[in-house]
Order: C-alpha cells, then structure tokens, then sequence
C-alpha cells in the first residue's frame, strides 16, 4: 500500500495528530510505514524546551534546522529556548538573532562560544546585507547561558539538539557543577555528528576532536548519533527555495541556501534528521539502534558498540523513511510561507 501526501491535502501532521483508535484496520495493515501512531510515553511533555547548539554558517543545513525548529515551534510541540553557536565568527550569532526575529521569536537568547572554531565569515554577513535583515548585537557567553537556560526548565525535561562541533557541550562538562547540572535537567541529546558507514571521520567531529572524545565519554543522558550516512541521503531540493520561500531577500534562510553555492544545487540534509528526530523520536521517521558506546579515536574516526548499559543510540533510516522524512522537511521548512 503506499500512501501519498499531496502539498494541498491534509498536513503531515494533522495525520500524525489523529487518535490511533480511528485508524484501527489502517494500523494493523501498515505497521511498518507508519509506526507514528503509536503511544507516545507519559514523560513527553509538550511544548517541549530546545536548546539548538549549531556551527551556523559552515554550512546551509543549520538554518534550514532552525527554520524547522520554528515550524515547532508554531505548532506548539517545543519552545526554543537558547541557540548557541559553535562557530567563532561575530556574524554567526547575528544570523541565528535574524532567522529568530524573522520567525517571529527575538526574545531567543544566543550564546557564542569561547575560543571556538571555523573563523571565516563563510556566507553569514552576504546574507544578512542581502535582505538587509536585522539582528540583535546582544550575545551572552555560550556556556553561561546554557547554564542559565538549563536551571530555569523543570528537572529531566530539556532537549539539546547539536549540529555543529561539541565545544559548547564540552565546555559545560568541564566547569564545576556542569556534568551534574546536565544530569538533572537534560532530557537526551541528539547529534548530527559521526560517520558509522565507514566514510572516515566526519567534519563536526574532526574539526574539534577533543570535544567530540569528551562528549562521547562523559555525557550523562543518552545520546542519539545521526551520522553523516543518513543525511547524505536525503536531500532539500533547491525547486523549493525558488519556488515556497518567496524571493531573494525576503527570508534569511532562503538567501543563505542561495548564497552558500551555485544555484541550483540540492542540499544534503544532515542537520534536519536530527532536529526532526529530537523532537519526534516515537514516529518512526528514523531508527534508533540498540543501547551502546560511541568512542572517538584521535582521528576523529567514530565507532559503535551494542552495550547493554550504554547511553548511546546510532540512527538509521531506510528508504520507505526517506520519503517520509523529505515530505515532512518540506511542510516544516516552508509552512510559514503557505
């Protein structure tokens, strides 16, 4: 049976929305391709806090994470509670403030980290003089306002998502008082970070390895690794910037798809798996493996071990999820557009 989402027919998640009991025959027949109605636990309240930690502006990927988060956001599943940015360059910050105000959200507060990585503007000031979009110069140290931001939420209830190097995280492990906080309050972190296909060691890993070894061995939640090799395949078609975002200038997050390569291109979509995965884990869009232990090696190379007390999870995806997935990154990027 296969089952077809129209643009103009019922949202993908008006769907998922709809009581089990209602779809009972439907259920029985499809197990496999919509494991979406199946009982979400107690514990996962909504709206649920985010915190997005994010090396915007290496690559494009970022923004059209945080532009999903928004959709989130809108939808009442989350509050976005703090970004924070992995990359040292000053316009970073000052995008992520301007995608924030352009949904609609400038009381978003950003943090930016201390003796980070990656330095060059990449496409970051070119878009924001594109659209002449405005930002808050406002930025607060990246660990200080995690810290400030975890104490605030209720205790086993914050959802970190990280799609950049985990420097943030790793300074936070390392200052007193820091491990125990993040023990109390974080609920699992979702990474895109890793390649578990045997590619060699991947770019938000290799650019910071101690980070990466230090996060791996230390962090007390569990942790849900998307790989390089489940992003690779699933891509955001460029027929959507030019045709659902409006024109140039108009969205920050549009100008920097334009801005980051040739047009027309189709981007990988490393970091969307794991801001759809953090906020829905139970709706079969990606699998998580058995509990293990991810280690790092000095390369940078990362590997996986199936352990029964492990905290680790790899994510994986198959091709009847990719359809999914690509057809929700599609509504959750675009629907303030519609």
């Amino acid at each position: 049976m296969v089952i077809c989402y129209e643009r103009h027919s019922m949202p993908i998640d008006c769907l998922i929305r709809t009581p089990a009991r209602l779809f009972g025959g439907l259920l029985a027949m499809s197990t496999l391709l919509w494991p979406a109605f199946a009982q979400k636990p107690a514990a996962a309240v909504r709206p649920l806090p985010v915190i997005f930690d994010t090396d915007i502006g290496n690559d494009v990927d970022d923004c059209l994470a945080l532009a999903m988060l928004h959709s989130f956001a809108s939808r009442g599943d989350i509050r976005l509670v703090a970004v924070t940015i992995t990359k040292d360059n000053v316009w970073a910050p000052r995008l992520a403030s301007a995608i924030n105000r352009f949904y609609g959200r400038p009381q978003i507060p950003v943090g930016m980290v201390a003796n980070g990585q990656t330095k060059d503007d990449g496409y970051l000031k070119k878009t924001i003089e594109a659209g002449h979009y405005a930002y808050s110069e406002r930025t607060e140290d990246a660990v200080a306002l995690l810290r400030r931001v975890l104490t605030a939420e209720a205790d086993g209830s914050v959802m970190i998502v990280q799609v950049g190097f985990s420097t943030n995280l790793a300074h936070l492990l390392e200052v007193p008082g820091g491990r125990e906080l993040i023990a109390k309050k974080v609920s699992r972190l979702v990474l895109m970070a890793g390649d578990f296909a045997h590619g060699g060691a991947e770019y938000n890993v290799k650019t910071d390895v101690p980070a990466a070894q230090k996060l791996a061995s230390e962090w007390p939640t569990p942790l849900f690794w998307s790989g390089f090799e489940v992003g690779r395949t699933i891509k955001y078609p460029a027929a959507s910037i030019v045709r659902d975002f409006g024109a140039a200038g108009t969205n920050p997050v549009a100008d920097a798809y334009r801005l980051y390569m040739k047009m027309p291109y189709d981007r990988e979509t490393w970091d969307l798996t794991a801001a759809l995965y953090a906020v829905r884990p139970d709706e079969g869009y990606l699998t998580a493996s058995q509990a293990g232990v991810v280690s790092v090696d000095k390369s940078g190379n990362t590997t996986f071990q199936p352990h029964a007390g492990g905290l680790h999870h790899v994510l994986s995806v198959n091709d009847v999820q990719r359809a999914r997935i690509l057809e929700a990154f599609l509504w959750l990027c675009t629907e303030s557009h519609r």
